[in-house]
């Protein structure tokens, strides 16, 4: 390749600064061998300077950084990630010392001991920028995150003062989301108050940058209620922070949506999705159950009532779905022995591929869902169809392998792939070694 002119290194430069993070770091990474070729080697020293100095501005905004993503304009708060470059390069512009100050500190930050003062500095003179428009990378932050939302500018700038408050809270989030102790909630209450000297109006903004740090946002619910120490829907729901429990609610519903919309014939990509979303639907439920005192008569309380009831109507009627494909696909017919009839297997025809495949997922939904059971209120409905199929895949197998045996199927082909087709329905109901040695025992006959 060469050197690279350097019209095409700015060209490149140019690309390379408005990528987003994760882009740059995949260039990075796919970069990170190259060698010999001088244009190759410009490139690359060009991303991980890039990469570098994103990694620093992330640090410095680590309380905002998640919210600054796309274009900004999204239902929930959001900020346009040019918006962050912007105020990085106005900041760099303006206030190098304090800028390399911060790089220093980051090459030997330690969360627990370092003090963040140098970062906190540069947020806090951010903030000052957006609200004045003080250099022009500023305004033009200012001026494009106003064109995202309504009060757009206020918000960011606001959020920018925030961090040096918010900044410890996001240390302490792994803490905090798996048990929430009575100083947690203290400290979680004071930068809660510090955030709200900010602006009045500025509490669903700092549980927005807490939100954004967390795997599942829903659970900045846990947070909420610490800070309000349980809140009772009424007055929750009235509040500032309503849309938070309105979300979890909302979610629910989307959730619920994609249970309903289970395709049987899916195979194991349906019954990801629609197991997930049963996961998804009884951990929410869970949330806002235990972090909000909810009412029976209370429009939340009675949304939540009804979620619950819709995912045990919509499971349970996938469980006897269940059941009956199975049978479906292992076809018996009625024999008369003595005075009683019974049902045996009917060896005439080898099984249809579409009813072992809507079987087989099915079945595979109803392992899924096991650990949502008990929560979500069909575990005996659960374990009475798995309880079911379990009796009639083994007495299946049995008379089938019998009638082989004797040489009485109609079919032994067709006698044969059903063995096997109960063998797959079996390593799914139990697991795979109880499936081969069926398979064993019908390559013995």
């Amino acid at each position: 390749m060469g050197v690279l002119p350097e019209q095409k290194l700015a060209v490149v430069r140019n690309l390379v600064e408005a990528a987003p993070d994760r882009v740059v770091g995949d260039l990075r990474a796919a970069l990170a061998g190259a060698g010999g070729d001088s244009g190759l080697v410009d490139v690359r020293l060009l991303v991980e300077t890039e990469a570098r100095d994103r990694q620093l501005r992330n640090a410095v905004f680590l309380p905002i950084a998640p919210l600054c993503i796309g274009d900004g304009r999204t239902e929930r708060l959001t900020f346009p990630a040019r918006a962050l470059a912007l105020v990085w390069k106005g900041l760099r512009d303006q206030a190098t010392h304090e800028v390399a100050r911060a790089a220093a500190l980051y090459e030997e930050y330690q969360a627990e001991e370092s003090s963040p003062e140098p970062f906190d500095v540069l947020a806090r003179r951010a903030a000052r920028g957006v609200r004045e428009g003080n250099h022009p990378r500023f305004a033009a932050a200012a001026e494009l995150v106003e064109q995202a939302r309504p009060d757009g500018a206020r918000y960011f700038a606001e959020c920018l003062e925030m961090t040096p408050k918010v900044r410890t809270a996001v240390g302490r989030l792994p803490d905090w989301i798996q048990r929430v102790t009575d100083e947690d909630a203290a400290i979680a209450r004071i930068a809660y108050k510090d955030a709200v000297a900010i602006a009045e109006d500025a509490g669903p903004r700092f549980f927005e940058m807490l939100a954004a740090h967390l795997r599942h946002p829903w659970m900045v619910l846990r947070l909420i209620s610490a800070v309000m120490d349980k809140p009772p829907e009424s007055y929750l729901s009235g509040s500032e922070l309503a849309d938070f429990g309105q979300r979890v609610l909302d979610s629910i519903d989307a959730e619920l949506g994609v249970v309903e919309a289970f395709d049987a014939q899916g195979g194991a990509a349906a019954v990801k999705a629609a197991g997930g979303a049963v996961e998804a639907v009884t951990a929410q439920i869970a949330e806002i159950e235990g972090n909000v005192e909810l009412s029976r008569d209370g429009v939340w309380g009675a949304h939540v009532a009804r979620q619950k009831k819709t995912l045990a109507r919509v499971v349970e009627a996938r469980l006897r779905e269940t059941d009956k494909a199975v049978r479906t696909a292992l076809p018996t017919a009625q024999v008369r022995v003595g005075r009683v009839t019974k049902d045996t297997p009917r060896l005439d025809a080898p099984p249809s591929d579409a009813t072992v495949q809507k079987a087989r997922t099915l079945l595979a939904f109803a392992q899924e869902i096991r650990g949502a059971a008990n929560y979500g209120g069909f575990a005996a409905a659960r374990a009475k169809t798995m309880e079911a199929v379990e009796e009639f895949l083994d007495t299946y197998v049995e008379e089938a392998l019998d009638y082989l045996r004797v040489g009485d199927a109609a079919d032994p082909d067709a006698a044969r792939a059903l063995v096997r087709a109960a063998a797959d329905l079996i390593a799914v109901v139990r697991d795979r070694q109880a499936a081969e040695l069926v398979r064993r025992r019908l390559s013995g006959l």
